[in-house]
């Protein structure tokens, strides 16, 4: 096994190795009638061959060589070797030619080499997470048998997208990770250079992903990195092989063992019946809890008065009256949002964080969307106990992750990223799944997953709608590669809600980003926003320092759900992407709900099968 201290050399002399053969050059190798179709970029590779006597289809992701990085406009290209918007589209037509053709002899091969999925501006505004999150879904349910390979280098839900298949290997060499190194380094310790830090909890060497269940087969290296016969030839048997063993199943058991496989991810010690009864359900949360933003500051205002912009308009209040100065922060940050004015803090909070006076609003919390979106007292939270120590095995959990957990406490009523339960929605029964931002940035990890999973199997059991309320910065990088994995498991879940014909329905908070918004936030029946709801793959932060240009307001939800409008226009390059339906201020947002509800109970209907007539 490789030891910690050697993954730096490995990532930097193998995975990273210039002349280290790309994915063209095994397809040149392996495939010589490969017929590839005209891609819109450099970074994809795909077509039709045959391979063992069957039609195979080829999606290969191509990192560029040193000879296609010569001049200043190739060095410019800063998403050379990630997916775009447009290539994912086109993914998406191959697997619906695999569809269409003779499923029994059809095969679909995904090769994995890829920092990520292009961040870039003009992915975004064409729904980059939205691609993924439909990607990884087709993956898990095409009755079509597939193969997977992640040959260098296999970065976040840009490499997930194509990875899941029903055997998935990984070079020996090959590095499979949540989050290119360099950016967990910058983003957990705030230094890029603490590579090795990274990796440790990255885990991402081919033996430690198959102890977790993410891939199946190792593949040998050539000991000479840039030895491309000895590496094609290895993948030819993996790949033979592989295909031999998964021709002895059939297709609906392969797909069943797809969604098994999904449903298991991040719980490592176990689930069963002893675990179900743990579940605790809690009493109804009051408004009594309430609480502003950690991050806005309370003003005690003394003064007894406080001066409107308008002509004569003077208010008094008493003095002991806290407010809230809109658009202002912690601590004494200095406004850069917001009109400014003091607004009461019972106003404010009763208008759920958002400022009465100009629609300026701050990140609510799962306690207020609580309040804002269920009936009063109707809410009962479930599985709320469940904790990372009940899922992962203890060497899983590095000190790192102790201490970053340790920070959480006392920034939430909530012990978990993901507040879910049981609640009514003007007296519709429903299950809600919410993302409580102030903790952990209400990131995915392996406990949001299984509560997400566990929501839906307690909506198909009541045969109920589930709400989801995405509101988060991401993957939470300290559980590595199971926190990726996340995503798999939550598109499953919705998989399995829409087999039992019930509306799910995805609101998107302000921010919805990373692995949730690519996952099952993206999956809706119906999706809506609050306005000015920041909604994209990756973050500004992590854009700006890849060198990316941004201009947030293109990928607000206001901006995103005048693109939406234009989507059946083209639906070709859109095929089920429906983008943001509805635009919906917090005040409004239960209506917003509701409507939607009321419109599945009046046409829901479970039909009757015909009886035979008797001859």
């Amino acid at each position: 096994m490789t030891k910690p201290a050697d993954l730096v050399d490995i990532f930097k002399k193998r995975t990273r190795h210039p002349f280290r053969p790309r994915s063209s050059d095994i397809i040149d190798r392996l495939f010589p009638d490969f017929e590839p179709f005209e891609s819109p970029g450099g970074s994809l590779i795909t077509g039709p061959c045959q391979f063992m006597g069957k039609q195979m289809f080829i999606i290969a992701q191509q990192k560029p060589k040193p000879e296609n990085l010569k001049t200043s406009e190739d060095l410019k290209r800063l998403n050379y070797g990630m997916l775009t918007s447009d290539e994912h589209s086109l993914i998406l037509r191959v697997l619906n030619k695999a569809r269409s053709s003779d499923t029994e002899n059809t095969l679909i091969f995904s090769i994995v080499d890829t920092y990520g999925a292009d961040i870039s501006m003009y992915s975004a505004q064409r729904f980059q997470a939205f691609f993924i999150a439909q990607l990884i879904r087709e993956f898990l349910r095409i009755p079509v048998r597939t193969v997977s390979l992640i040959l260098g280098e296999g970065g976040s839900g840009g490499a997930l997208a194509t990875q899941v298949a029903d055997i998935r290997g990984q070079m020996d060499d090959a590095l499979y990770a949540t989050a290119p190194p360099e950016s967990m380094a910058s983003i957990v310790f705030r230094d890029p250079t603490r590579i090795k830090d990274a990796l440790a909890i990255l885990k991402p060497t081919a033996r430690q992903l198959k102890s977790l269940d993410v891939i199946d087969r190792i593949v040998p290296s050539p000991e000479d990195v840039t030895d491309c016969k000895e590496m094609a030839e290895n993948i030819k048997q993996f790949l033979a092989k592989s295909i031999k063993d998964i021709s002895h199943s059939k297709i609906k058991s392969l797909i069943k063992k797809r969604e098994q496989r999904a449903r298991k991810f991040g719980v490592n010690k176990g689930s069963g019946a002893l675990y179900d009864i743990k579940r605790y359900i809690e009493k109804p949360i009051k408004m009594a809890f309430r609480k502003p933003p950690l991050d806005i500051r309370i003003v005690d205002f003394s003064s007894g008065i406080e001066v409107d912009d308008e002509y004569g308009g003077i208010m008094t209040e008493e003095t002991d009256t806290k407010y809230v100065e809109c658009g202002g922060g912690q601590g004494g940050d200095a406004r850069r949002k917001g009109c400014g004015k003091l607004v009461p803090l019972k106003s404010f909070l009763d208008n759920f964080n958002t400022c009465p006076e100009c629609g300026y609003s701050y990140t609510l919390g799962a306690t207020g969307w609580i309040d804002c979106l269920a009936d009063m007292g109707s809410f009962h939270e479930l599985y709320r106990n469940l904790t990372v120590d009940q899922l992962l095995e203890e060497d899983s959990i590095t000190g790192y992750y102790r201490d970053f957990l340790g920070k959480q406490e006392g920034r939430s009523h909530f012990h978990e990223s993901l507040v879910v339960g049981n609640a009514r929605i003007f007296h519709f029964p429903v299950v809600m799944a919410i993302s409580e931002f102030y903790y952990c940035g209400g990131s995915m990890g392996v406990v949001f997953g299984e509560k997400f999973s566990r929501g839906i199997d307690f909506a198909i059991e009541e045969n109920i709608p589930f709400i989801s309320l995405c509101c988060s910065g991401g993957a939470r990088l300290y559980e590595g590669i199971s926190a990726l994995m996340q995503m798999v498991k939550t598109i499953e879940s919705v998989n399995r809600l829409k087999k039992h014909g019930l509306p799910f329905i995805s609101i998107l908070a302000d921010p919805s980003t990373g692995g949730a918004i690519a996952s099952y936030a993206s999956l809706g029946d119906i999706i809506i926003a609050e306005p000015g709801a920041l909604v994209i793959f990756a973050g500004p932060r992590v854009m700006k320092s890849s060198g990316f240009e941004v201009d947030e307001n293109l990928v607000r939800s206001d901006s995103l759900h005048k693109i939406s409008g234009g989507i059946y226009n083209d639906l070709d390059y859109f095929h089920d992407i429906r983008g943001i339906q509805e635009i919906s201020e917090r005040k409004n947002m239960k209506n917003s709900v509701a409507k939607y509800l009321e419109l599945y109970t009046r046409t829901a209907y479970n039909p009757r099968k015909k009886r035979r007539k008797r001859a």
